[in-house]
C-alpha cells in the first residue's frame, strides 16, 4: 500500500499507535490506555475483559495482571491473544492480535515499584477471579498484608506482565457513509517485515 500520509503516517506500527494514544489523551475523559483484551480458555470458550495498556515496545504491547488470574491462565494456556483499543471522541480503533509471552522479571520489578502503595498492596491482597465472600473480607486481607509488608512491599511472585507480539495490527478510522478507512499491517510467521494493506470497510 502506497498510502503514507495523514493519520496513518508513519513506516513503523507502533509508533502510529503511540501516536493515537497520544492524542487520545488529550480528549479521552477517562483510561485512553484501556483495551478490551480478548482469550480463549481450554475448553474453547472466549473471554474479554477491559485492562490497561502499560507499554509499548518495539517489539509489542504489555500489561500487568495476576497470574492466578483467568486471564493469566487463558494466556499461558493458549500463548495467543487478541484486543481492541477505542477511542470514542477520536472516532478510532486499533486492532492486535499475536503471541504472548510472560515478563516476571526486572520489567515487572520496575513497573510494579511505579505503582503506588494502595495498589501494590491490594495485589498482594486479592485473589484475583477467585469467589469472595464479601468486601469486608477483602479489606480485612490489604490490612493484613499492610501489617506483613509496610511501605515497601515486594512484587508478589503471583503477578508480573504479558507481553503481546503482534502478527496484525489494524487501523480504523470512521468515515462519512459508513466507508471507514481500514489500514492492516499483518507478518507472516516466515516473515520478519510487514505487509500493509487497505481493507474494505
Amino acid at each position: 500500500m502506497s498510502e503514507r500520509s495523514g493519520i496513518f503516517a508513519g513506516q513503523d506500527p507502533f509508533e502510529i499507535v503511540k501516536r493515537w494514544l497520544d492524542e487520545a489523551e488529550l480528549s479521552e475523559p477517562n483510561d485512553p490506555n484501556a483495551i478490551a483484551l480478548s482469550t480463549v480458555d481450554s475448553t474453547g470458550m472466549p473471554n474479554a475483559r477491559m485492562v490497561l495498556l502499560k507499554d509499548i515496545a518495539p517489539d509489542g504491547f504489555t500489561f500487568y495482571t495476576n497470574f492466578e488470574s483467568a486471564k493469566a491462565q487463558e494466556l499461558e494456556y493458549g500463548g495467543k491473544a487478541a484486543f481492541v483499543m477505542h477511542w470514542k471522541s477520536l472516532r478510532r480503533q486499533v486492532r492486535v492480535r499475536g503471541h504472548v509471552s510472560k515478563l516476571d522479571g526486572p520489567e515487572a520489578d520496575a513497573y510494579y515499584a511505579s505503582r503506588s502503595l494502595k495498589s501494590r498492596l491490594g495485589a498482594w491482597a486479592s485473589r484475583q477471579s477467585q469467589p469472595l465472600g464479601s468486601r469486608a473480607e477483602l479489606m480485612a486481607e490489604v490490612a493484613r498484608q499492610t501489617a506483613r509488608h509496610g511501605t515497601n512491599p515486594p512484587r508478589p511472585p503471583f503477578w508480573g506482565g504479558f507481553k503481546i507480539t503482534p502478527v496484525e495490527i489494524e487501523f480504523w478510522a470512521d468515515g462519512a457513509f459508513r466507508l471507514h478507512d481500514r489500514i492492516c499491517w499483518r507478518k507472516a510467521p516466515s516473515e520478519t517485515g510487514w505487509t500493509i494493506l487497505r481493507l474494505s470497510p
